[in-house]
């Protein structure tokens, strides 16, 4: 049979139109992709992985534990194994670190975290990372064996950016000279500002890490500098770093707040940065001071062991951050099944947290004139009201609670430390596991 040309005609014009309809509707996809387009990352801080080749879980290392601040250090490799997991399994575009990545800044361990979080990057996930206060310079690293602590070598800041070079420092799209502050781009539309805020070229004068943090006037002057970037570009840009931005305590003054931090946030908000993402105080907490936002994780290695999850919207230039803990148990029930610790992990690091908060104020209250029963009472309602603190929840624990024996025990205690801090968690009522952040720009 053959066609006419008018028939031959049509039905070219018609599989014209299909594939002229096919492109339209491909084009339209795509700009609605591109308008709806998510960045998602992950964020977390306070890792403060310890090598198991430093020791050997027993004496020393045992007291260490326990003379500290509730850090679950005899399992920080596993919390990091299974978090790698949950991590390369869930694919977010980028990891970043805020600090704190090593116990006491010891060579072996930061070796190690480097050549884990590569298993992240060569998995298609870019990983940035920045140093904390017990990073770099301590001399406070430790190995432990049996009943002794043993000097380690600790690394300097040469080696820190020589260690890391694949996980931030060769993906910057600018550096800083003066400190390992370094600017990266998450997206076309979407940067970040990795702020190096440690101190630690006076830990070895003073023989330990310094816990406070600053920024100096030349890094403030780069700051403004990224913030010129990014307007030439049309792009958002947010700051992460160490040390809190804005007191989220009434103890700030221990040195969680960054120094100069008026100053700081002045030049970031000149530089059209309106949000930045800390750690250091390993409470989760949010907080906000003259149009600016400090989203504090909690610490990785410390009870509630969660992490921040970011998701991006291009559109509106909205930025939104949920907690999610890490799945130890999941991880646990492949890797090391015959370990009820890690099978049953909520229920170990709860009571962990719980008996480590206790035994401290318990110990505390002892020079103090209470019965036991009284310091028994003041001990349980701190313990519990720590446990919600650390894990930015106290707004949803029972409202009654602050009528409680142990609670009118304390605000009738005499002036001292611990009274403070119990008095000022109960003051936190607000959320701080989720918030939405409207990125603002560079004027």
């Amino acid at each position: 049979m053959r066609f006419k040309k008018s028939s031959f005609k049509i039905i070219f014009l018609c599989c014209l139109l299909t594939i002229v309809g096919c492109n339209s509707s491909a084009n339209k996809a795509n700009s609605i992709n591109d308008l709806y387009a998510i960045t998602n990352f992950y964020v977390a801080t306070d890792l403060h992985y310890i090598s198991h080749s430093l020791h050997d879980n027993r004496e020393a290392f045992q007291a260490f534990i326990k003379s500290g601040d509730s850090k679950m250090l005899n399992y920080s490799e596993e919390l990091l194994d299974a978090w790698m997991q949950q991590v390369i399994n869930a694919r977010p575009k980028a990891v970043i670190l805020s600090g704190d990545l090593t116990n006491n800044g010891e060579k072996v361990s930061h070796e190690e975290l480097a050549k884990k979080l590569g298993i992240i990057k060569n998995s298609g996930i870019e990983v940035y990372v920045i140093p904390g206060n017990h990073d770099i310079l301590n001399p406070w690293a430790r190995s432990f064996k049996e009943e002794e602590q043993l000097k380690t070598d600790y690394i300097s800041p040469q080696q820190f950016e020589v260690i890391y070079a694949d996980l931030g420092y060769n993906q910057a799209v600018d550096r800083d000279q003066d400190s390992l502050s370094y600017l990266a781009k998450l997206s076309d539309n979407l940067w970040v500002l990795m702020l190096d805020t440690s101190i630690y070229d006076r830990n070895l004068d003073v023989g330990y890490p310094v816990t406070e943090g600053e920024l100096s006037q030349s890094t403030l002057a780069w700051i403004g500098e990224q913030g010129a970037l990014a307007k030439k570009a049309g792009t958002q840009v947010f700051a992460v770093m160490h040390h809190n931005l804005i007191d989220h305590s009434e103890l700030s003054s221990l040195g969680f707040t960054i120094n100069n931090n008026e100053q700081v946030i002045a030049q970031l908000k000149a530089a059209g940065i309106n949000l930045v993402l800390s750690g250091h105080s390993h409470i989760q907490d949010i907080r906000s001071q003259d149009q600016m936002i400090d989203v504090a994780t909690s610490a990785f290695v410390v009870y509630p062991h969660q992490f921040g999850d970011l998701h991006y919207m291009d559109s509106s230039a909205v930025l939104e951050y949920t907690t999610k803990k890490i799945d130890v148990e999941s991880w646990g029930r492949s890797a090391k099944p015959n370990n009820v610790d890690l099978t049953k992990f909520t229920e170990y690091s709860t009571d962990f947290f719980r008996q480590n908060s206790y035994d401290k104020v318990y110990k505390s209250l002892s020079s103090q004139n209470y019965s036991d029963e009284e310091r028994d009472k003041m001990a349980r309602v701190m313990t519990e009201l720590n446990l919600h603190y650390f894990a930015g929840t106290v707004n949803e624990m029972d409202k009654n609670f602050i009528y409680s024996d142990g609670i009118k025990l304390w605000n009738t205690a005499k002036p001292q430390f611990l009274k403070t801090y119990v008095l000022s968690m109960l003051k936190d009522t607000k959320e701080n596991n989720r918030t939405s952040i409207q990125l603002s720009s560079a004027k």
